[in-house]
């Protein structure tokens, strides 16, 4: 009876510490959804449905444990050869759930979420929309990972002060410029208390859309009209839309030539609230210094040799 019960004593101490040691690496994060995720180990196979969430993953230095990722995602390189997982607002379920991740990455506006968790999928959903935001889900995604918090900061820092050098690099004369940003058709723009509108303000633009619109709003044409930007910054894609409304033509930004218009790639940088922010403010202060070389870049892009 006495060796019995030394048995059991024994076993029960072996599964407390298994126990114990479970606990120790399991890991809970909060995400935007205001969900307390439960990590159980560092995760090894991830699937991120957000380009913005990708890009954060390879600058933490973990592009390698990406296994699927969501259409848009193009940057890093590497990326290019993953299995594509749908759109970020409408994922493939059956292809993401096929590659057997420890850990899906998507926004918080994405479809799918619930589906996922149902088929013992772990999702974290983050939707950075500031430069606060950013620097937190860097520190997020981090935890995440098991990746060195001071990573996070080496990153986060890098972008700070790269924003703050594309400031420094702007003339006096170009400060205060009135700028309209425009993010996509419809059209929708990018306002002051978007991470696009925080970065205009940093370099000492101001914005024509003000942040009571809210960070992205779908606006009326005629608002820009009656706005009269000094400046006005759109994707290429955008820019022959742009001509048809009526008056636009006759806008001053848009008669002097004062339209910048940026290629696809760095259309890219420009709207996604990620690692990649510190090209983006580069991008936007060379627009304000010097629009002309600006479209100058983006014209040359397309000459064919």
């Amino acid at each position: 009876m006495r060796d019995r019960a030394v048995h059991l004593r024994v076993w029960m101490g072996c599964l407390l510490l298994g126990f114990m040691s479970s606990a120790t690496h399991a890991l809970v994060v909060r995400d935007d959804r205001q969900v307390d995720v439960v990590i159980s180990k560092p995760p090894q196979r991830i699937v991120s449905l957000l380009p913005s969430l990708t890009e954060t993953v390879c600058a933490l230095g973990q592009c390698q444990k990406l296994v699927g990722v969501d259409r848009y995602s193009n940057w890093p390189d590497s990326v290019a050869k993953l299995p594509r997982m749908g759109g970020g607002i409408d994922p493939n379920i059956e292809s993401v759930v096929a590659l057997k991740p420890d850990l899906v990455l998507m926004a918080t506006s994405a479809r799918g979420a619930e589906r996922f968790q149902a088929l013992g999928l772990t999702v974290l959903a983050l939707e950075p929309r500031t430069h606060a935001d950013v620097q937190r889900v860097l520190h997020t995604v981090a935890q995440a990972l098991d990746v060195p918090v001071q990573d996070s900061d080496r990153v986060w820092r890098h972008i700070d002060a790269a924003v703050n050098a594309a400031a420094q690099s702007i003339p006096a004369q170009a400060k205060g410029q009135r700028v309209y940003f425009e993010v996509s058709r419809a059209p929708y723009g990018a306002s002051e208390s978007s991470f696009i509108g925080e970065t205009l303000q940093r370099l000492g633009a101001r914005n024509i859309l003000p942040a009571s619109m809210g960070p992205f709003p779908k606006i009326n044409p005629e608002f820009v009209v009656h706005a009269q930007p000094d400046l006005i910054m759109v994707g290429d894609s955008n820019l022959a839309d742009m001509r048809t409304r009526p008056g636009w033509q006759n806008m001053h930004a848009m008669r002097t030539q004062r339209v910048c218009h940026f290629k696809s790639d760095e259309s890219d940088v420009l709207v996604r609230a990620g690692p990649r922010m510190a090209e983006a403010a580069r991008l936007m202060a060379q627009c304000l210094t010097d629009p002309a070389q600006t479209n100058a870049a983006s014209d040359s892009s397309k000459v064919k040799p």
